[in-house]
């Protein structure tokens, strides 16, 4: 997970900083909407770095004001990017139900992780790991995303068929797994 999330961060950041390197999907994605674009890319790249740290155990451990000041980091540039994102999917590629499967991405990221940011305040640890749980499970949706696009392609499935259902795809799988994960681990689930 980390070394994936990693390379998709890196991707995200380095499209976001340096035009020359940028594809041609978002050549055009910065032409029509730099500004979202801008704040998705490269907040997004940072919230999924971010993100991976707050799963290692020896940090929350042995590093605790380290793990409260990535953990910062996390829920703000996870408000940029969910946000920018939010903005984003009622134009994105894909028709209606890209435009809905992104929508309701963006709209669950920004609320798990506002919900993990409340109850963390409120001192409720164990809550507070199963929302952030949820949250990187949607945060990770950058890198399903980008293992079912090539996948799509070697299947033989058209992009314009394939996108509308990876637009979904790459979220919902990843929050029946932290899910399941939530329900099978010692962490009790939400009442």
């Amino acid at each position: 997970m980390t070394v994936l999330s990693s390379l998709v961060a890196a991707y995200a950041i380095t499209s976001a900083l340096a035009p020359g390197l940028r594809g041609s999907f978002v050549i055009d994605l910065f032409a029509a909407k730099s500004f979202r674009a801008f704040g998705h890319l490269a907040f997004g790249g940072v919230a999924l770095f971010a993100g991976a740290l707050q799963f290692s155990a020896r940090l929350r451990f042995e590093r605790p004001a380290v793990h409260r000041s990535v953990g910062k980091i996390y829920v703000l540039t996870v408000l940029v990017s969910g946000t920018s994102a939010a903005m984003l999917a009622p134009t994105s590629t894909g028709g209606v139900t890209a435009h809905f499967g992104f929508g309701m991405l963006a709209l669950l990221w920004l609320g798990t992780t506002v919900a993990a940011w409340v109850t963390v305040r409120r001192g409720e640890y164990d809550v507070h790991r199963v929302w952030m749980i949820r949250s990187y499970a949607l945060c990770l949706a950058a890198v399903t995303l980008r293992l079912y696009l090539p996948l799509a392609g070697i299947a033989g499935l058209p992009f314009e068929v394939s996108y509308p259902a990876i637009a979904w795809l790459c979220w919902v799988p990843n929050l029946v797994v932290a899910e399941w994960f939530v329900v099978g681990s010692s962490v009790a689930p939400l009442e």
